[in-house]
């Protein structure tokens, strides 16, 4: 049996910590499925992307349920700072494990700053984690989250995505996923705003 390479290295340490997720999806630990599930949309989104990219995308919720949503204020600003708080948390264990597995500083580095987004729409594997992290969302999240909001909500929740999102994902978003008109429609507007 072959050594495993520093990538597979990585993804079984993101996948080690992930299994301990209590919370269940399919009968499997739902932050493993999640590292998965955004693997899969990223080698189909950018299949030749740097290793860093990769493990950042596998890495993004790492060990996510160990800081609950709950522990912030409710509102907007909760949410915001806990956000920025999961992405400085997941950066500094995903850079641990990368440094573990034989990386240099430079490429951990690099998944941090895609996990805490930094450069989000200046540099293009930051923007390219968050457009993997939106069709992930869109794919396999939206409906079960969608039947939790009202109308009025969720439409701006999926401006929001949207907003995130390149205007070539945006792009390839409206051409794989079958959208309600005004779902659609907030995607189209942002590229007449362009």
């Amino acid at each position: 049996m072959e050594p495993m390479t520093r990538l597979e290295t990585a993804f079984a340490a993101i996948d080690a910590a992930n299994a301990a997720d209590p919370r269940r999806e399919n009968s499997e630990p739902g932050e493993l499925l999640y590292g998965r599930r955004m693997t899969q949309e990223q080698e189909r989104m950018h299949p030749g992307a740097s290793e860093s990219l990769r493990i950042a995308c596998r890495g993004q919720h790492i060990e996510r349920w160990l800081l609950p949503r709950a522990e912030f204020p409710p509102g907007r600003e909760g949410y915001l700072a806990w956000r920025r708080e999961q992405g400085r948390r997941h950066a500094d264990r995903v850079m641990g494990i990368m440094r573990a597995a034989g990386y240099g500083e430079a490429e951990a580095e690099a998944a941090g700053r895609m996990l805490r987004k930094e450069g989000i729409k200046r540099d293009p594997e930051v923007q390219a984690l968050e457009d993997v992290a939106c069709f992930t969302f869109i794919r396999h999240y939206l409906g079960d989250f969608a039947s939790t909001q009202d109308p009025d909500a969720l439409l701006k929740i999926i401006e929001r995505t949207a907003r995130k999102m390149s205007p070539e994902a945006r792009a390839r978003a409206l051409e794989e996923f079958p959208m309600p008109d005004a779902f659609a429609e907030a995607f189209r507007a942002l590229e007449g705003a362009r």
